[in-house]
């Protein structure tokens, strides 16, 4: 029996252009219609097997945090059947189910309640959830004075806490700071690694592929692909390349390099660049097959957690992924001080994409490549010239043998 099934599952909202419209169709019981529709969802069908990792990713809209509310009951579908087998917690919306004006404490033991806790259970657990939390000095003050970072601290400690079958994240843990980002992520590493069955709602398309056992990719309430995490994220950024304009004018990164020290529990990009046959840029020119390119990234962390791992990707201006490099996947460990600074540089000989336009970007990630403390997105261009008329995007190792 799997842990999820959906079923043809539709959600429909009425929408009306003025208030009073409202007012208008109740009179008339449906003889006129004052409402446009709007399907959030329509005829949606998928399974999730127990200890399964589903990711789901899509555009602002697309209909992912409407789907994850009717697997959570939240919300009533239109239409189609939602089974879930097994205790759900989730982490839809900030705070969702806080009261306000209830204190942090009240807060655990109501959340922790709905969740199916019984009173003993909370107690027992309730020293953990504050220390995960890390709120432990205004635990008594009411959540309406919180900040958004205490706000989801509170909320992923309790629904975490409570030894669910089935947690469901929605972008959660994005307001989070660097230290309880990389706390969360691990916990919600070790729930997989316990076997729970995880949905996981991500804009971070390499957390999805590197985390993810299945990915379902939604558009205007439709899966569009559902298969391996690879599959649903190429078919994804193939769409967004054909539909939207190229995204040139995000800024380069900046890094400060005058601060070295990490914040507690994270870890940060002091600097990187990169280098063309000795010239160092924001835009280079390579000469395909012929050029040197070096890059060169310094890195600060808490020296208290493991060593972090370095990766750089190369995609084409539409932001098309062509090529990376890891040093978490090549088992690189790498050699920082004890204070937790490091320097790294990867080198390509005799670069090998052929000619064209194409972003570098750099990753500072955890010991396994998969939390990212921080990225440094599109700091360089690479224009690449050749000499030949080779054609394609990369030239790849070859040899010729005439037979006679």
């Amino acid at each position: 029996m799997p842990a999820i099934r959906v079923q043809n599952l539709s959600k429909c909202y009425q929408l009306y252009a003025q208030p009073h419209d409202r007012l208008k169709q109740f009179l008339w019981r449906g003889r006129r219609q004052y409402f446009r529709e709007f399907w959030a969802l329509r005829d949606v069908s998928f399974e999730v097997g127990k200890g399964e990792v589903l990711g789901i990713i899509g555009r602002n809209g697309a209909g992912k945090s409407t789907l994850l509310q009717l697997l959570c009951g939240t919300l009533t579908p239109t239409s189609g059947e939602v089974t879930v087998q097994g205790r759900v917690a989730a982490l839809l919306e900030l705070g969702a189910g806080f009261n306000p004006e209830f204190s942090g404490r009240e807060n655990v033991f109501m959340s922790a309640a709905i969740m199916g806790l019984s009173q003993k259970e909370i107690e027992d657990r309730y020293e953990e959830i504050v220390d995960f939390s890390g709120i432990r000095d205004f635990i008594d003050q009411p959540v309406k004075t919180y900040s958004s970072g205490m706000y989801v601290r509170l909320a992923f400690s309790v629904a975490t806490s409570v030894d669910p079958d089935i947690l469901v994240v929605d972008e959660a843990l994005s307001v989070g700071d660097g230290e309880f980002a990389r706390k969360s992520f691990d916990r919600i590493r070790s729930m997989k690694e316990a076997g729970k069955t995880i949905l996981f709602c991500s804009h971070s398309l390499y957390q999805v592929e590197a985390f993810c056992d299945t990915a379902i990719w939604l558009n205007e309430g439709k899966i569009e692909q559902i298969g391996t995490p690879a599959q649903a994220v190429v078919a994804y950024n193939n769409y967004v390349s054909h539909n939207e304009a190229n995204a040139s004018n995000i800024p380069n990164f900046s890094a400060d390099i005058l601060s070295t020290a990490a914040p507690k529990g994270t870890a940060k990009i002091i600097s990187v660049s990169a280098s063309c046959d000795g010239y160092k840029g924001k835009e280079l020119l390579v000469r395909s097959r012929f050029s040197q390119l070096y890059i060169e990234l310094n890195y600060a962390f808490d020296p208290s957690l493991p060593c972090p791992s370095v990766a750089v990707l190369i995609s084409d201006l539409d932001e098309r992924k062509i090529t990376s490099a890891g040093t978490a996947n090549e088992h690189l460990v790498l050699t920082p001080t004890s204070e937790g600074v490091g320097q790294i540089s990867l080198k390509y000989e005799n670069f090998s994409l052929l000619k064209g336009q194409y972003w570098l970007y750099a990753f500072l990630m955890c010991e396994k490549g998969i939390h990212i403390y921080e990225m440094a997105g599109m700091f360089a261009k690479l224009i690449v010239v050749q000499d030949d008329l080779e054609m394609g995007v990369v030239s790849l190792p070859h040899t010729w043998c005439d037979h006679h």
